[in-house]
């Protein structure tokens, strides 16, 4: 049975796919089309998952969507009847769910004189958000939740997974939402553009908590768990909210009134200087969503009793609460899948698909590599066509076809303060990049987030990089021990080590760290040892091999990249470029 599920006409449209409930391969549009956080249609998604299995779209069985237009529809009834919102926001919701029900226009269109036979399935967003999560996890059962900003008018969902099943126990329904709380301050504070919530988290610890007892007024915590919002700070559910999700980046219009104003004070302007009251209500807003995030997971561990718990939606991004979750909860054992935001609903929605079909499980996603992948063939034609624009570039290519040599060579590169394009295997799921295309560095360099800014990513100086960390070596470094293989969680790192490494140890002293095991990934674990063995640390600085776009898919995109900014090496495969008129030459030399 072949099952393609999409996250369509939605932030970080995506598809996957599995065959007789094993997941063949699963990546974003947004890697195809070259555009952050592409929403639409994931046709090209869909043609690589596709070209992955060798099947043709006839030879699918499912189509699994991951929204539902007629779920919770007696609250939706009872909302329109009691709240009476403007007419504007009833046509645009109408509008959304129209054009989702037209997938199967998208897929003639996109496959023009294919013959598909498939079912379609529409399933409850944040039903796809617990299964993305509950059905990949190694757990036999788990306490599952979802939260996010909104779907098929919820914003959280939360129950029980055993085996196959999953029972839904209590939602969180419009217009109440930790995700529109959060976005909401990320706008406030000057940063507009869809996915920024991560820059709060980042700018939170250098604040204090001043604000929180006005993060109180605005978002309600119950005894149950649950949560609402004062709505008096919040446009979103009287309001059309001008939003773009079809064919581009998403746009939102502001979430707040003027009433947030009133009693924030005065909102930021993205080109306004960052100050000691804009950091404060950072932290202070991280503090609020902890605190109603940590209250839902008490309630919910009491009442269960059962140690395991599985994370998903937008707000399971949330690695630094995340990282908390064994401390400040009795739950033992966290899991969060790679692509824990609305991507990695094509997963849960194929999955749904499957064990509601009497499929029975038997995978566990224990790596985030289910992209596309190029093989030497393909690099060794790029570099050949593009040979006179490398020359032109003062860059020479050397060809290391022994793995122990490459990643020594490249450990060399990385210890005398290079900054290193590491490019190989099948790209990864979800927003990180985890170690196929990545950009490495040093972590013992107090100045390494200056160059690496400097010579490409141009980002904002209060946001940490993050260390990729041989599993074996995690508890010696960190105050945890728990597996991380898709860095969705933030530990401390050791008090004595942080001045080892303060490139990747945020001004908090933490880490969002990644657990590099050797079955998972057996070069880029071999590159790290090959690290340790130099210098005596098992880690190195991992940020995403980009320059503000998605992460690079195919090889071309980066050797563009390398080529446009000011990075040392880049090894694409088993070739290694480096410019020659710096000392980064002598590595093609063996020097």
């Amino acid at each position: 049975m072949i099952i393609i599920g999409l996250n369509a006409f939605h932030g970080d449209a995506s598809a996957a796919l599995l065959r007789d409930g094993q997941l063949v391969a699963a990546a974003e549009e947004e890697r195809f089309r070259r555009v952050k956080h592409w929403a639409g249609f994931p046709s090209e998604a869909i043609r690589y998952c596709l070209s992955q299995a060798q099947a043709s779209l006839s030879d699918v069985d499912h189509i699994a969507i991951n929204q539902d237009g007629g779920a919770n529809f007696s609250a939706k009834l009872a909302y329109l009847l009691k709240a009476r919102p403007g007419l504007g926001l009833l046509m645009e919701k109408l509008k959304t769910r129209g054009t989702r029900a037209r997938s199967s226009e998208f897929l003639a269109q996109a496959f023009p004189g294919a013959a598909p036979r498939a079912e379609l399935h529409h399933v409850e967003h944040h039903l796809a958000h617990l299964s993305s999560a509950f059905h990949v996890s190694p757990f036999e059962e788990a306490v599952v939740v979802s939260v996010d900003g909104f779907g098929d008018f919820a914003s959280g969902a939360w129950g029980v997974g055993s085996g196959q099943r999953i029972d839904i126990e209590g939602r969180s329904l419009f217009p109440h939402s930790l995700g529109i709380f959060y976005q909401a301050i990320t706008q406030y504070l000057g940063f507009p553009q869809y996915g920024d919530e991560y820059k709060i988290m980042g700018l939170a610890p250098y604040g204090a908590p001043r604000y929180l007892p006005q993060m109180r007024e605005i978002v309600l915590l119950k005894s149950d768990g649950s949560y609402e919002l004062d709505l008096r700070y919040f446009r979103h559910q009287k309001e059309k909210i001008a939003y773009e999700w079809q064919g581009g980046a998403p746009e939102f219009a502001d979430l707040f009134t003027p009433a947030l104003e009133a009693l924030l004070g005065p909102r930021r302007r993205p080109t306004e200087r960052l100050e000691n009251r804009h950091r404060d209500i950072a932290r202070s807003a991280q503090a609020m969503y902890e605190e109603a995030f940590f209250n839902l997971l008490n309630v919910l561990h009491a009442r269960h009793k059962i140690a395991n718990i599985a994370l998903a939606g937008g707000c399971a991004m949330n690695c630094v609460a995340n990282g908390k979750i064994r401390r400040m909860t009795p739950f033992k054992k966290v899991y969060v899948q790679a692509a824990a935001g609305d991507a990695g609903g094509a997963i849960g929605a194929a999955f749904a698909v499957w064990h509601k079909s009497g499929g029975r499980r038997a995978f566990v996603m224990d790596h985030a590599y289910w992209g596309p992948q190029f093989g030497a063939d393909d690099i060794e034609r790029l570099l050949t066509e593009q040979s006179a624009r490398i020359a032109s570039a003062d860059c020479a290519v050397v060809e290391i076809g022994d793995e122990q040599e490459l990643c020594s060579r490249t450990a060399q590169a990385v210890a005398d303060g290079k900054v290193v394009g590491w490019f190989q295997g099948r790209m990864e799921w979800g927003p990180r990049a985890l170690g196929n295309r990545s950009i490495i560095g040093d972590p013992r360099r107090a100045d390494m987030k200056e160059i690496l800014n400097a010579k490409i990513k141009r980002r904002e100086s209060f946001r940490p990089f993050a260390p990729s960390v041989l599993q074996e070596a995690v508890s010696d470094w960190f105050e945890d021990d728990d597996d991380v293989p898709f860095m969705m969680q933030a530990f401390q790192i050791r008090e004595a080590k942080r001045p080892i490494v303060p490139a990747v140890t945020h001004v908090d002293g933490s880490g969002r760290l990644q657990t590099v095991k050797q079955a998972a990934n057996p070069r880029y674990h071999a590159l790290i040892s090959a690290f340790l063995d130099l210098t005596g640390v098992p880690m190195v600085l991992n940020t995403s091999f980009n320059e503000n776009e998605p992460v690079v898919c195919r090889p071309g995109e980066a050797l563009d990249c390398f080529l446009r900014t000011n990075m040392d090496v880049l090894v694409l495969g088993n070739a290694m470029i480096a410019r020659c008129g710096s000392d980064a030459g002598a590595l093609l030399e063996g020097r």
